[in-house]
């Protein structure tokens, strides 16, 4: 038994178990798991441990607004009904007192829950400068309670090779192989700025130290790489990584904190890494930080922050919570690329099903039974047969009179546009984002997964992504269909909730 002795995350602990009881289930997303109270932002220790599926994230209870970071912590048996469990780690250490960043988890052998973070102190220097650095710390326990590691920290700026940031060095990705030795990625900055990936070994998961750079940035994307991930799929290996102030490349990557996948092949042996392909991993405006683990079953499954650094004004200032993850996504490998289709789970949740086949759009167009703000919508559309290829389509959601997002088509380009500026947004965050998606002679299967507070779109069966939160009020449920020209529609609607 663990003893927790920590004043902080005692005080984050009773102040939480407070907090929530303020927040109505009506006020939260149905199925995506938001902030227990205050802030949240990225994943953390995403695992299986228990018989639970344990999602940590990063956390400050006291505000809605980023600040010393803690570890919030829920589990869940499906991965979409959340259980908050009290706070895991708290910002209570010489060497995490300004906070206790991302990091991962697995199990032990000895049958504790090992979880791996980055601990942050700044310290201000003669010159009135503040130095802040980066290291990597270990707490272990029983899946509820969690003891700091007696030598940590246990990876720190004498570790790593010359020319490497011990002030962006950070959120440590930990797996055991299969020969029982544990890795670890982590992100870090260059001495030019240049983002990479270093690789750490351990016999013991306890004991660590550098093995090598497992990739770099090389100038292509962004600058600072956060968050790594690193895993087999398909009979490839993935590496996912956020990279900081991105600059675009046609429609592939946005500007500034992005998402991306590199795939290639890997040679255990030498422990080393050939990319083969790259690409974001959402088009949408609000993903960042994803993080994956494996299911009992086998099926490799991403989450992350449904959020963007530049979007977080979006929410209302009186609001008791801010920030939300995606759903749960599995995946694969296909055609060289990274497809994402939304848990299995999900199918479990569908009711009063409604479908309509070889619709006619021409203009604006609303069905019957279909509206909502936690929906299952799959459509799929083509051009009506004998006429010209329409113009622009158009599927409009979380409307009233007065607000609407949309998600539109144009086949002449194939670019999918998502727009939530009349959402009800006060301020000029970024409120559209296009995609280029692959279409022919203007046919295209949209997959559009409505919660309360956000759209997430899965286009040709996980193909791309596209996410966004909109914190419309819950009034608007409409849902209508506009085509410049003639689109023929094939649609099945479901209701989503117990």
């Amino acid at each position: 038994m663990i003893v927790i002795t920590g004043q902080l995350l005692r005080e984050a602990r009773k102040y939480e178990e407070t907090a929530e009881k303020m927040i109505a289930a009506c006020d939260r997303p149905a199925f995506h798991l938001s902030a227990r109270t205050g802030w949240m932002n990225d994943p953390n220790g995403f695992s299986f441990y228990g018989g639970k599926y344990h999602l940590f994230y990063q956390y400050h209870p006291y505000d809605c607004l980023w600040g010393p970071m803690h570890w919030g912590h829920a589990v869940s048996e499906d991965l979409l009904h959340w259980e908050y469990l009290p706070a895991a780690l708290a910002p209570d250490e010489l060497y995490d007192r300004d906070g206790c960043f991302s990091g991962s988890a697995l199990a032990l052998p000895d049958g504790r829950q090992l979880l791996m973070y980055t601990g942050v102190l700044r310290e201000q220097q003669a010159d009135g400068s503040v130095r802040e650095t980066q290291t990597q710390c270990l707490a272990a326990g029983d899946g509820t309670d969690y003891e700091k590691y007696e030598k940590n920290p246990v990876l720190t700026a004498a570790d790593l090779p010359e020319g490497c940031s011990a002030q962006d060095f950070r959120d440590p990705k930990i797996w055991r192989r299969g020969d029982g030795t544990y890795r670890c990625v982590a992100g870090n900055r260059r001495g030019d700025g240049n983002g990479q990936i270093l690789l750490f070994e351990s016999a013991d998961g306890f004991s660590w130290k550098y093995k090598k750079v497992l990739a770099g940035n090389g100038g292509r994307f962004g600058r600072m790489w956060e968050c790594p991930d690193f895993f087999p799929l398909g009979g490839k290996w993935v590496l996912l990584t956020s990279p900081q102030d991105m600059l675009p490349s046609g429609f592939e990557y946005h500007n500034g904190n992005g998402t991306m996948c590199l795939i290639g092949d890997f040679d255990e042996e030498t422990e080393t890494f050939t990319q083969r392909h790259d690409q974001s991993v959402d088009y949408g405006i609000d993903f960042y930080a994803p993080q994956t683990l494996q299911t009992p079953d086998g099926r490799r499954v991403m989450i992350g922050w449904m959020q963007n650094w530049d979007t977080c004004g979006i929410r209302a200032q009186e609001a008791r919570w801010f920030g939300q993850m995606s759903l749960p996504r599995e995946l694969s490998v296909e055609n060289g690329r990274l497809y994402q289709r939304p848990v299995r789970e999900l199918e479990l949740l569908r009711h009063d099903r409604r479908a309509y086949q070889g619709v006619t759009v021409s203009g604006e167009l609303s069905l019957e039974g279909v509206q909502g703000r936690t929906v299952d919508l799959e459509l799929s559309i083509r051009p009506q047969e004998g006429q010209e290829l329409y113009r622009k389509f158009a599927v409009r959601f979380a409307q009233n009179d007065k607000y609407r997002t949309s998600l539109s088509f144009h086949p002449g380009d194939s670019i999918l546009k998502i727009d939530r500026k009349f959402s009800g947004s006060r301020r000029a965050i970024i409120h559209q984002r296009r995609s280029l998606v692959n279409s022919r002679n203007g046919r295209l299967k949209l997959r559009i997964i409505l919660d309360r507070f956000s759209v997430e779109v899965f286009v040709n069966d996980g193909e791309q992504a596209l996410t966004a939160t909109l914190y419309t009020e819950q009034a608007a449920a409409g849902i209508s269909f506009y085509a410049d020209g003639a689109v023929r529609m094939d649609l099945v609607k479901y209701d989503l909730g117990d």
